[in-house]
């Protein structure tokens, strides 16, 4: 585990953003740079947490932290789904095909908790087409993981929960897509949850994404059981990713509506020490940072000089 002496060291290089126009077209998002070009996308990830679907602050290492478990999990997964990916020039980096996003993430739980659980706690027993029965506890195993589908919302806006009937309804998938989509959720996250418990960690629930590749094929895309698609406990069940920072933020009385609050730091190193913990424990493997200037060193990765 790095020291906070080499966290700290690293806030003054977080990396904000970036303005590569030679890549192609850029869409920013939440917490990644997007060019395309040539039937090919390049996902720079930043340093930047999101949470409740906005910006809170940035982070040291975080992008390195998020892109290294991808890279772990598309290597673990990739024979048993096929997903997007043909290169990692950078520790902060993802090359891959272009493809058409399915405009739907697939949402899947293993336990109740979060948003399920203070729908449960209000009184829904119907959660996106799940029956949930009577006496469930909070943070209690389901028998089996669910799926609880969202919308794909703009930056800026909130997903918003549905079900498959209404996926289907909407045009947002076909029959045979849901079909297909939430047998392969269900897999990659079985799978998840067999690595992580080897490691000593509980993987809670997640969220996937998918496209349609230039042949055709529906694929995995984005990012895969990180600690911002996902929920990781330890085996005491304390949280090991930015729930840390939302339950911080709830704390303050902030859930998404209006202006965020200022992240003492003291906070954020305990948030970045996090994420550094859960690439550690989920991957059995030492977290190598890269430190100092990312902007300089992206470039000369990517022929950009």
């Amino acid at each position: 585990m790095i020291s906070n002496d080499q966290i700290t060291a690293q806030l003054p290089y977080c990396l904000t953003g970036t303005d590569f126009p030679e890549l192609g077209e850029k869409y920013e998002g939440k917490v990644r740079d997007t060019y395309k070009k040539d039937g090919k996308i390049t996902l720079i990830t930043t340093d930047k947490l999101s949470a409740f679907d906005k910006h809170i602050c940035l982070l040291p290492f975080k992008g390195q932290v998020l892109n290294g478990l991808t890279k772990f999990w598309f290597k673990k997964t990739k024979d048993i789904y096929p997903n997007y990916i043909t290169s990692y020039p950078d520790p902060n980096i993802i090359v891959g095909d272009d493809c058409k996003p399915l405009m739907v993430e697939m949402i899947v739980r293993g336990y109740i908790t979060g948003s399920a659980w203070r729908a449960y706690e209000s009184g829904i027993r119907d959660f996106c087409g799940n029956k949930l029965p009577e006496g469930l506890q909070k943070d209690q195993k389901f028998n089996e993981p669910i799926l609880t589908p969202t919308t794909k919302a703009e930056y800026g806006e909130h997903d918003e929960s549905i079900t498959p009937q209404e996926i289907v309804e909407k045009g947002l998938l076909t029959q045979e897509q849901w079909d297909h989509m939430a047998e392969a959720s269900l897999k990659i996250f079985k799978l998840g949850q067999e690595i992580t418990t080897r490691q000593g960690v509980i993987l809670v629930d997640t969220k996937y994404e998918f496209g349609i590749n230039p042949a055709g094929q529906i694929v995995l895309i984005d990012e895969v059981h990180t600690p911002d698609s996902s929920r990781f406990w330890d085996k005491d069940k304390k949280s090991i990713n930015k729930e840390y920072v939302r339950e911080w933020l709830m704390g303050k009385g902030f859930s998404g509506d209006g202006e965020v609050p200022e992240i003492p730091q003291d906070v954020k190193m305990e948030t970045a020490r996090r994420y550094i913990e859960a690439y550690e424990l989920i991957t059995g493997e030492e977290f190598k940072p890269v430190s100092g200037d990312q902007l300089s060193r992206i470039k000369l990765n990517l022929n950009l000089q």
